[in-house]
């Protein structure tokens, strides 16, 4: 599978949708994108991770730091479709503590509305 990183605006969030493995080599072109889409005035993101086969502490690290990024702009991140092999490796690492995991993306839009209504 290709590695591939797609997004859209929908309902105040941005959607980004993460295909492939996440890697060492993959991983600086996830910077970019998500940077890219921050810079572009993206800050609140839901990250739909139901087409990603892997994740190594390369991509974990750009995900925390992207999350970082956004706090200090007052974003957010939430993830949406993580599939059991990558949430394993969310509680293995605690990031279940900072990151919000959503069943679907309709919960992601429906938690993100009750924040900002």
């Amino acid at each position: 599978m290709e590695f591939s990183v797609e997004h859209r605006v929908e309902k105040g969030l941005t959607v980004v949708e993460i295909s492939g493995e996440i890697d060492v080599f993959t991983s600086p072109r996830l910077r970019e994108e998500l940077l890219g889409i921050i810079e572009a005035g993206g800050l609140h993101l839901v990250i739909d991770l139901s087409e990603v086969t892997f994740l190594d502490s390369t991509g974990l690290g750009v995900l925390v730091g992207v999350y970082h990024r956004l706090r200090a702009r007052d974003g957010s991140m939430s993830f949406t479709g993580v599939g059991d092999r990558v949430r394993r490796v969310f509680h293995v690492t605690q990031l279940t503590k900072i990151f919000v995991l959503h069943a679907s993306l309709e919960d992601a839009v429906a938690a993100h509305e009750s924040q900002t209504s």
